[in-house]
């Protein structure tokens, strides 16, 4: 399997660039007289207030890296690799967190709908909903009290040990 060199990769950027730029303009009515550069500070303002675009982009990231992983049979699922090339993205100044704000805020306010076959999947088995849903909830609500007690008490004594090996220092 072939790994892909910087130039291909910025070859992809600047292409996706062209045609996030095209779009932008033949939507909003971009003037012909603008500079590329320009054209692009315009593009990322419209990106950054609409939440439609913010949207479409996360889909189109997401797209994308699945068609890299299936182009290159990656064994790992396209929305990872889509989210390493946003990360990779941002990483190098490419877009700002500001560019997907407004857009993933709003897949968070639905993520119940995203988390739907799960609780479709509860009302599957409604013996959940009796004794056995019951003993499992008592499971996960004292594992997870156990869990941050235990760390809230490593945390507290890490803490002591450091303020006691200042305080040695200074005598």
């Amino acid at each position: 399997m072939a790994i892909p060199n910087q130039n291909m990769f910025q070859s992809y950027i600047s292409f996706l660039e062209y045609i996030v730029s095209a779009y932008v303009s033949i939507m909003f009515g971009t003037k012909n007289h603008l500079t590329s550069r320009r054209r692009m500070a315009v593009w990322k303002r419209r990106l950054r207030s609409n939440c439609l675009l913010q949207i479409l982009l996360i889909l189109g990231f997401w797209q994308i890296g699945e068609a890299i992983a299936r182009v290159f049979g990656l064994p790992i699922p396209g929305a990872i690799v889509g989210l390493f090339l946003v990360l990779a993205l941002l990483a190098n100044n490419l877009f700002s967190p500001h560019t997907f704000r407004r857009g993933a805020n709003w897949f968070l306010a639905q993520l119940l709908l995203f988390l739907l076959p799960t609780v479709l999947c509860l009302l599957d088995h409604p013996e959940f909903f009796g004794m056995v849903g019951l003993k499992i909830f008592a499971a996960i609500l004292l594992g997870t009290l156990m869990v941050m007690v235990v760390t809230a008490l490593v945390v507290d004594l890490c803490y002591r040990r450091l303020i006691a090996r200042n305080s040695y220092a200074k005598i």
